[in-house]
């Protein structure tokens, strides 16, 4: 790849291409065109430089040169990162220099492989990027609609950047850090080497029923709104009982937990909150326990595959669950390996002729043997509460 051919920025920058131009060095960049397309690249340049806190300095191959890496392992962090390729405009800044630096002295260093640090690269870029959208989305765009003051939204957007560009930064920071101790300490309690990465974890999905259907009947911003109360439901319940939140996908969530019961108590919970919420349709969930590939923050595997299909054949407002996970549940004492034995002690416990029976929180029923595609044939249990 050759310096007069490659190049990769933000997509902040790209976005505004036909405004950008090469400036001599420690000058600001100038607006194109004229009236209100200027004003409003004019309003987006001092908005970028407001951000990243500098000015454009470099080209792409001026800003590879400068970190000391090649150009094609410059490009491949920024596409790595969502950026945009923008050929050779003169529109990086120091801090690009110095993230490429930083990237590349982890690999001469020997603690990251050129591929693991391109990884790095890719899954930050990723779970940023869709953070940036949500905070512009939802949390920009109704603090900056149009005041009584008269002001416009462009006119108030600076001055609120301004304002909230540190605090956000210093809290992004420190969910990080939290994550970053959380999932360090994850790693640390699991048994041997090969655990860290295939481990075995109980997955669920939980899934709108008739979802589609309320996409032709509602509005978009009702629409919006579902979703929204939704995802935030489910992140809130699954974060409370001590489940991971893996992704959403609108009318669907994906968590997963350590432990089999409380992936149970998740589970239960999201179709209980659900059913006594008027303005929410049935839910579905369908759980899975077994080994479980890891990668970027996202699980896969034939757990994972398992758990989606018994979301798509669980009755509405129920529980699915694998036969292994019923068998975890029994192993742990969070529900009876036999339910007919479980009785038995109960009434031998009332009779006075036994002991007190353990106390059980779930419940499991055997369902009708189904062949599942891709999977063979499957056994579902439906879970409930006991007594």
């Amino acid at each position: 790849m050759s310096a007069d051919d490659s190049g990769v920025t933000p997509r902040e920058v790209a976005t505004a291409d036909d405004a950008v131009r090469d400036v001599p060095e420690g000058e600001p960049p100038e607006a194109g065109g004229e009236g209100e397309e200027g004003e409003e690249n004019s309003i987006a340049l001092r908005l970028e430089q407001l951000i990243l806190g500098a000015d454009r300095r470099y080209t792409p191959f001026q800003a590879a040169r400068s970190a000391g890496v090649s150009m094609d392992l410059a490009a491949r962090f920024w596409r790595a990162m969502g950026f945009a390729d923008i050929g050779q405009v003169k529109a990086l800044t120091e801090a690009d220099v110095l993230a490429l630096r930083r990237l590349a002295g982890l690999v001469e260093a020997g603690l990251l492989s050129e591929a693991m640090a391109v990884q790095v690269a890719r899954s930050t870029g990723q779970t940023t990027a869709r953070l940036a959208d949500w905070q512009i989305d939802s949390f920009l765009e109704g603090l900056t609609e149009p005041q009584d003051s008269g002001l416009t939204r462009t006119e108030i957007t600076y001055p609120l950047v301004e304002l909230l560009l540190p605090e956000l930064e210093e809290f992004l920071v420190y969910v990080w850090r939290r994550q970053l101790a959380a999932a360090t300490g994850r790693v640390v309690r699991a048994q041997d080497d090969a655990e860290m990465v295939d481990r075995r974890l109980a997955v669920g999905f939980a899934d709108l029923v008739g979802f589609t259907r309320l996409t032709r009947r509602l509005e978009e911003e009702e629409l919006g709104e579902l979703v929204e109360a939704f995802e935030t439901t489910c992140s809130d319940l699954v974060a409370a009982h001590g489940g991971r939140l893996i992704k959403t996908l609108g009318d669907e969530v994906l968590f997963s937990a350590d432990d089999a019961g409380i992936a149970a108590e998740i589970g239960l919970r999201l179709i209980e909150t659900m059913t006594n919420d008027e303005t929410m349709p049935e839910l579905r969930v369908g759980i899975a326990f077994g080994t479980v590939t890891t990668r970027m923050g996202d699980v896969f595997g034939t757990t994972v595959n398992l758990a989606s299909r018994l979301t798509s054949i669980a009755p509405k407002d129920t529980v699915l669950v694998d036969e292994a996970f019923a068998e975890e549940l029994g192993r742990i004492g969070d529900a009876p390996v036999s339910e007919a034995e479980a009785a038995a002690a109960e009434k031998a416990a009332e009779e006075g002729t036994g002991a007190a029976p353990p106390s059980y929180r779930f419940a499991l029923q055997p369902m009708w043997q189904r062949p599942v595609r891709g999977l063979g044939v499957v056994e579902p249990w439906l879970l409930t509460r006991r007594g």
